[in-house]
């Protein structure tokens, strides 16, 4: 059954692939330059996921990643990164496969054909392999030493005859060649290097974590305390009030974490308020605009994606826009494709550039500017609320409180032990006085 299956993949794989080398309706291929050399026939990953994308009516992310499957299976080969088996959405270039190499051949794929061909590599890169290649060489030349000068020979003998063809062909065979061996013996030394391979060193990663509890201690609900006070533990909504998400004058801590990143100014209804309120004078509020269309085209109805898709590029993307962004014309590109089929992140692209420039660009001027350090002179700085016992043990004001505030008001202290017996009892007295 499994055999079964991997033929009818195959078998279906190849019928695409017939209709992608089609002349007249399938992918456009045209030769294309290869550092100096000129490569016949060559087609760009771009082309080829714009085409699966057009073929299936799928989105882009479904198109890359059948494409990908196409280069897994051998079908297509890349002309350039040969280690990573993937569609680049990119210019990247790529050929299809010679039907010899395609995978219903069953070539048998024995051992000394690869040594051969690890021994020409051998001779063409003189004695310098790729880290995987050298494993496989070492082995297979202690394992097969026996007829190790016949598989020399037959190195020489291929090398030279290959010398002999154009530099073109001998560039599109060689990339055939690799590609077929990259799909039948897989690098998985580059797996096991990237697992076992630490990415970040400790020291560095602790002093990172350090750095940021540092920063982030006075606004930790467990480590500091709520100013004026704890809403669940003192019954005063005060805290509640003055962090409304649209208050008029924020608290100084509020307005601190502003300046810890852009991402915290940005995630703050009344930062992105002061945010907007400074490009404004900018006359650059056209990029705040843009990056709150795409959040809410992500995160909104499923109904109204491709409306809202439409509308973002006539407000911000087409030529002649009213609010017209500023984006090179890479992204643009990639954007305008993948508008044919709109989805939820089909702006990702553009919204990640506009991003990086408020953040690299905005955000530095605005914590110089007047307009945020009007709002750090205004900003409220509460003292702490000191409550006798007697107050304490009124149950109605908190009571009511705990009825008018939804339990994302409550993230800031949540309640303790003696607080939840507390509001249990109120629950249960108030039920028993409106019988």
């Amino acid at each position: 059954t499994h055999t079964h299956t991997h033929t009818h993949t195959h078998t279906q794989a190849e019928k695409v692939l017939l209709e992608m080398q089609d002349l007249k309706t399938g992918v456009k291929s045209q030769p294309q330059r290869l550092v100096i050399t000129t490569i016949p026939h060559a087609i760009t990953g771009e082309d080829i996921i714009s085409w699966l994308a057009d073929r299936f009516q799928v989105d882009t992310q479904e198109a890359r990643s059948f494409g990908s499957m196409l280069v897994a299976l051998g079908y297509i080969y890349p002309l350039q990164d040969h280690k990573r088996l993937v569609i680049k959405p990119d210019a990247s270039l790529y050929r299809f496969q010679t039907p010899y190499f395609w995978p219903t051949q069953q070539w048998p794929v024995e051992d000394t054909d690869y040594a051969i061909y690890l021994a020409k590599r051998n001779i063409r890169k003189k004695g310098i392999l790729e880290l995987h290649e050298q494993e496989h060489y070492n082995r297979l030349h202690k394992w097969m030493n026996h007829k190790w000068d016949f598989i020399v020979m037959q190195a020489k003998e291929q090398y030279r005859a290959a010398k002999e063809r154009k530099k073109p062909d001998r560039v599109v065979f060689d990339c055939q060649e690799r590609a077929y061996w990259v799909v039948h013996r897989p690098p998985m030394i580059f797996t096991q290097q990237s697992i076992m391979r630490p990415r970040v060193k400790s020291s560095v990663s602790i002093g990172a974590l350090v750095k940021y509890c540092a920063t982030y201690n006075s606004h930790d609900p467990f480590l500091s305390k709520c100013l004026p006070s704890n809403p669940w533990l003192t019954d005063d909504v005060t805290y509640w009030t003055l962090n409304m998400p649209y208050v008029e004058m924020p608290t100084k801590m509020r307005v601190e974490r502003w300046t810890f990143s852009f991402a915290e100014l940005l995630s703050d209804p009344r930062g992105r308020n002061d945010f907007r309120l400074f490009l404004k004078k900018e006359f650059s509020g056209e990029n705040l605009a843009f990056w709150e269309s795409c959040e809410d085209l992500k995160w909104g109805e499923a109904a109204t994606m491709s409306e809202k898709a439409e509308h973002i590029y006539k407000t911000f993307l087409a030529r002649g826009a009213p609010r017209w962004i500023n984006i090179d014309g890479k992204t643009m590109e990639i954007t305008v494709k993948g508008l044919k089929h709109p989805h939820r992140y089909v702006l990702d692209a553009a919204q990640t550039h506009i991003y990086m420039l408020m953040k690299k660009d905005s955000y530095g001027r605005y914590q110089k500017s007047p307009v945020f350090k009007e709002t750090v002179k205004k900003a409220i700085c509460p003292e702490e609320h000191h409550f006798t016992k007697l107050s304490q043990v009124g149950f109605k004001p908190w009571t009511a409180a705990l009825r008018h505030k939804p339990l994302s008001m409550c993230a800031p202290a949540l309640p303790t032990e003696l607080t939840r017996s507390r509001c249990s009892v109120i629950l249960r007295n108030d039920l028993v006085e409106s019988f």
